[in-house]
């Protein structure tokens, strides 16, 4: 039993003395290769969110060497957040099962004389780590302010479900709720898809899956926050202006990539400069994918044209990461007859992000198509930052926004 108390104090000595450490550790890595540029919403505490998610990667890199405990375990609780406290009066919140997969479901308890509008979420985090209750804030907003029946959908994350699993859950999730929409006094012709960063992609794909799809209602609308879309081109202008702009750097959305495909991290520098790409992928999605088709005023922040003759294929690099050129990890290259079928679309980018002309792409393909979009760009916004929406003093006045214009576009279908 003694030995037992003093092993305990040992190991509460011992994590006051390192976890501090830790934290300075990855203050001052931050600060050292991290950018900032003017104009971002509120820098400093920006730097502490960022200052936190790199110490649980050193924490997490470290007990995974030791066999301790696993790196995406431990981001996954810290990514969780803090829960609302108590219920909602306002909504009936449930967890069910559609067609085998988990989704939380939000209604409100008023009586309505019409049909409510249904909204289908899938949540960001790279496939790998978030949850439906980092979103718990938001969702109940967009139930509660929209009117809406939101259904949220909580796929199964990688690699322990490998890729691509969470499409599969959540078309299955879609298709049942579509097909069940009666018993939530949902308006069949009132569905929206939609979802943030990785969650935007599984919504676009999902969207151009089903949109041929006769025996179900026709999809109304789909929003994307963020959306990334395309794994063949990162140097696009908002990947070097924002290569180390927190907390998505550029080599991290290649990282992240790797763990949700299940591969080495090894090929991540060779993805970077294109060497996964076959010559002649270069040439058939060149014409979607390209910094030529982003708006000049996008490209004042410093952007360099990647010189062309280094490049380098690797057939070991393309045969391990192929996966991210086809359309189901990149549907911003489905066919021009699919995305004319495509429902009206509301897009939001932030200028500080990686992904923002991912966005800026896809919104042009859409409308070269005759789709309608809405377009909301945050000027000061970065990525990932909406899950910190309702947080008070911890919030950021662009989390805020997004939210706030995001759930007056559903508002108004």
């Amino acid at each position: 039993m003694l030995l037992t108390v003093l092993k305990l104090v040992a190991g509460a000595g011992v994590t006051v003395v390192v976890v501090p450490v830790f934290f300075c550790l990855s203050f001052g890595f931050q600060y050292a290769r991290s950018v900032l540029p003017p104009g971002i919403d509120q820098p400093f505490k920006l730097r502490f969110f960022h200052c936190i998610f790199l110490t649980v990667f050193l924490w997490g890199t470290v007990l995974e060497k030791l066999r301790l405990y696993k790196f995406l375990s431990l981001l996954r609780i810290v990514t969780d957040g803090i829960p609302p406290f108590g219920k909602d009066p306002a909504l009936l919140i449930q967890n069910q099962k559609f067609d085998g997969v988990t989704v939380r479901t939000y209604q409100p308890k008023a009586e309505s004389a019409v049909k409510r509008k249904g909204f289908l979420f899938f949540h960001g985090g790279a496939g790998t780590y978030g949850s439906v209750d980092c979103y718990e804030r938001i969702l109940r907003h967009i139930s509660r302010e929209a009117d809406a029946v939101v259904v949220a959908v909580e796929y199964g994350l990688g690699p322990e479900h490998a890729y691509p699993n969470q499409y599969v859950e959540c078309e299955k999730a879609t298709v049942h709720f579509m097909k069940h929409v009666a018993d939530y006094n949902v308006d069949a012709s009132r569905i929206v898809v939609s979802g943030d960063s990785c969650g935007a992609n599984f919504a676009t794909r999902i969207c151009q899956l089903l949109v041929s799809r006769s025996d179900l209602p026709r999809i109304h609308s789909q929003v994307l926050i963020y959306p990334g879309l395309q794994g063949m081109d990162f140097y696009l202008p908002s990947y070097q202006q924002n290569s180390k702009v927190p907390i998505l750097w550029r080599e991290t959305v290649i990282y992240f990539c790797c763990l949700y495909l299940n591969k080495c991290t090894s090929v991540i520098d060779d993805v970077l400069e294109s060497r996964h790409v076959p010559e002649s992928v270069l040439k058939k999605y060149r014409k979607w994918v390209s910094a030529d088709l982003i708006p000049e005023e996008f490209k004042a922040r410093g952007y360099r044209p990647q010189d062309t003759g280094l490049y380098e294929f690797k057939p070991k690099v393309y045969e391990e990461m192929k996966a991210v050129l086809e359309e189901n990890f990149s549907p911003l290259f489905a066919p021009d007859e699919t995305i004319a079928k495509l429902p009206q679309t509301y897009i939001l980018t932030c200028e500080f992000d990686v992904l923002r002309d991912d966005g800026l792409l896809y919104k042009r393909r859409l409308e070269d198509n005759g789709v309608p979009v809405k377009w909301v760009h945050v000027e000061n916004g970065f990525h990932g930052v909406a899950i910190l929406f309702g947080y008070g003093l911890l919030s950021f006045p662009s989390a805020e926004r997004i939210v706030r214009e995001t759930t007056d576009y559903i508002k108004g279908l």
